[in-house]
């Protein structure tokens, strides 16, 4: 089966993109889904707990965004941290390309990068001579659509407010709707995926199987595979923790660690979630992808345009659908 990356492109008008968040965190909006009935209704966040059933489980995303960018010389030379593959060795993309030749050394972040291999793919392989102190030099990598640097209110609001595990160069978007209010009241676990850069790529091929997918670490505890494996259904919130639970193929899950490249795109069997909270995607992301497989092409566009006519807030900071 061949699918055309045009099956999803929808119309979005740019005052629409949010760029800052709501006011309260479980003040946006939420469009609830049904995925048997074709009904759309609209929520608040605020809601989500009244549509939980026994037995369910919410499993949530723990990882944390790091300050990821490092700049110098007044914004122009910069370092995007990617992954730390050793201790202070880090897998990089920088600009511009000439300062970061094998052997360059560049003064940033209050030590010295030293450029140790460029990969196929233009990546750096840099080591720091001294541990870069992130929370002091580091700016937290907010999308590229907001079209403006980070600030101290993204410092809040572009962490979960259960965000332990630093390791993240991208919010795990779905989960900052929730509160400590929130959160306490409904039955939850964590696991932590760690959410790359590759977030952010646009899927280039036209045949949509031909793209290529790019590698998240994650980690699911015992703890957590307990839980998960005892829920009647397992409400997945976010696309990170929807391709965490489908990456593991046993009957049981048990816990583990790894890395994974899973691409969901249609017709695809979810083997574990049952119900997914999710914000409003890029067009011809794999993000929409991926919830256009839960929840059927058709009905997850006729959703976005319905979204677009009640003047919804869109991606990161935007409002968000929850599929039942």
């Amino acid at each position: 089966m061949s699918t055309p990356l045009s099956d999803y492109h929808y119309e979005l008008p740019e005052e629409l993109i949010a760029t800052r968040p709501a006011p309260a965190r479980d003040g946006s909006r939420m469009m609830v889904v049904d995925r048997a009935s074709g009904e759309i209704s609209h929520r608040m966040f605020r809601d989500f707990p009244s549509f939980l059933q026994e037995g369910d489980r919410v499993a949530l995303n723990n990882s944390r965004v790091i300050k990821a960018r490092l700049l110098a010389e007044e914004g122009r030379i910069e370092i995007f941290l990617l992954e730390e593959i050793a201790k202070r060795r880090w897998k990089c993309l920088t600009r511009p390309g000439r300062k970061f030749r094998p052997g360059a050394v560049v003064a940033i972040a209050g030590t010295e990068a030293r450029v140790l291999e460029v990969l196929p793919g233009g990546e750096r392989i840099v080591k720091f001579l001294s541990e870069p102190n992130l929370e002091t030099h580091g700016h937290l990598p907010i999308p590229p659509y907001f079209k403006r640097g980070s600030d101290s209110h993204d410092d809040d609001r572009y962490q979960t407010v259960y965000a332990r595990t630093p390791g993240s160069v991208a919010a795990p978007t779905a989960g900052l709707h929730f509160t400590p209010d929130v959160l306490a009241s409904i039955p939850h676990s964590f696991l932590t995926l760690h959410v790359g850069a590759g977030t952010f790529l646009p899927v280039k091929s036209e045949r949509i199987e031909d793209h290529f997918m790019h590698e998240e670490r994650y980690e699911i505890s015992a703890g957590t595979a307990g839980e998960l494996n005892a829920a009647r259904r397992i409400v997945a919130v976010g696309t990170t923790v929807a391709r965490v639970l489908e990456s593991r193929k046993e009957a049981t899950l048990e816990a583990c660690s790894g890395r994974t490249d899973i691409f969901i795109y249609p017709p695809y069997d979810f083997l574990r979630v049952g119900a997914l909270l999710t914000n409003f995607h890029l067009p011809c992301s794999t993000l929409l992808i991926l919830v256009s497989a839960f929840a059927g092409r058709d009905l997850i566009l006729r959703a976005y345009a319905e979204a677009v006519r009640e003047r919804y807030s869109f991606f990161s900071y935007g409002d968000c659908m929850l599929l039942l």
